[in-house]
């Protein structure tokens, strides 16, 4: 059988026989249209009918997520979406396993992930799906030369390279897309000073830019940017956070003194030390991005003290528990704030990177 139309708006003329009539696609939309449903179901059959009010349904219901139009079939948020940054700090951010290990262990949800340097890497490996104790493990066997490589530049005296077959052999997926919570990694424009956020494409580069500290690590080129350690831009990466859609930001700060009373061991303390200060001095747009922020007291361990990494896990959970009575209150979201339009916030010098 066949159909052709002979004007608008008339019913379309069969031109052939057959008993497959109704699979064309005119008759199809005609027979919907112009003789009914009714008639429709009893010429085709009430299964494809049914398929086909499913679909409609369906194409409905995503319209109004869309529209956002209240009273219907939306269900109501009941927890807020809580958002956790983890800041720098090198050895020291071993520190974020135990914070994690605590929100685990109390069953706090978390729908966000943001990571500068070391909170990158590991905020990658949990968001892959890599548990608290594997982290455990790693964190017990990682060493300084297991993700860099002494050399001679003008940018710096190590290479990070190997960090490509530390990330490929811990990170159980290979890009963003894949993550089970999305995640956001930080980096900064060595030439501009820009901030730059990482939400999709592949992990390992972003993560071993946001890495590159300055003056020790050669800066990573991606896109045709040479890019060095997030904390320059996000110390506590808690503004993506809030772009991402975080109702409640939880910041882990890693508060770092490079140098002693007897002053710094050679360069790096020297330049550590330098950034520190700085950070301090400027820590008002992360700070004001946060709901609450976590310092694990991590004094006196120096930036290449992996194998405390004991004592620092507990470092993490002894702040992370401190803090559980003012968490558990915002696993029940105030109607008031919900419905509260988002506050805008400073911006740390923005720059596209995905």
């Amino acid at each position: 059988m066949g159909v052709s139309h002979r004007g608008r708006g008339r019913s379309p003329r069969v031109t052939s026989g057959g008993d497959d009539w109704w699979k064309h696609p005119v008759w199809r939309w005609h027979l919907i249209c112009k003789a009914g449903v009714s008639e429709f179901r009893s010429a085709i059959g009430g299964e494809a009918v049914n398929r086909l009010g499913r679909i409609i349904r369906s194409v409905q219901a995503f319209g109004r997520e869309l529209s956002g139009r209240p009273g219907e079939s939306i269900a109501p948020q009941t927890t807020p979406g809580i958002g956790l940054a983890l800041g720098g700090g090198f050895a020291r951010g071993i520190a974020h396993v135990g914070v994690l290990k605590v929100l685990e262990e109390e069953n706090i949800p978390i729908s966000y992930v943001a990571g500068t340097s070391v909170g990158a890497l590991i905020g990658a490996a949990y968001c892959s799906g890599v548990p608290v104790p594997e982290l455990e493990q790693i964190a017990a066997r990682v060493r300084f030369k297991h993700f860099a490589r002494w050399t001679l530049s003008r940018f710096g005296f190590a290479s990070n390279q190997r960090m490509i077959g530390f990330l490929n052999s811990v990170l159980k997926v290979k890009t963003f897309e894949e993550l089970r919570i999305p995640l956001a990694v930080t980096a900064t424009d060595f030439s501009t000073g820009e901030g730059a956020v990482f939400h999709s494409g592949p992990l390992v580069d972003p993560v071993r830019a946001s890495c590159a500290y300055p003056g020790m690590f050669l800066p990573v080129k991606i896109r045709g940017r040479l890019l060095v350690d997030g904390m320059l831009a996000h110390a506590v990466p808690s503004t993506p956070l809030r772009e991402m859609g975080a109702d409640r930001v939880l910041s882990v700060h890693l508060k770092s003194n490079w140098a002693t009373s007897d002053g710094p061991r050679h360069l790096f303390d020297v330049i550590g030390q330098c950034f520190s200060i700085a950070q301090e001095m400027n820590c008002a747009v992360w700070k004001q991005a946060s709901d609450l922020v976590i310092e694990p007291n991590v004094t006196g361990y120096k930036y290449d003290d992996f194998e405390h990494h004991a004592a620092m896990v507990r470092a993490g959970e002894t702040a992370t528990r401190a803090a559980l009575p003012e968490i558990r209150k915002w696993l029940t979201l105030e109607p008031a704030r919900a419905a509260m339009p988002r506050t805008t916030l400073p911006q740390s010098a923005p720059l596209p990177a995905d």
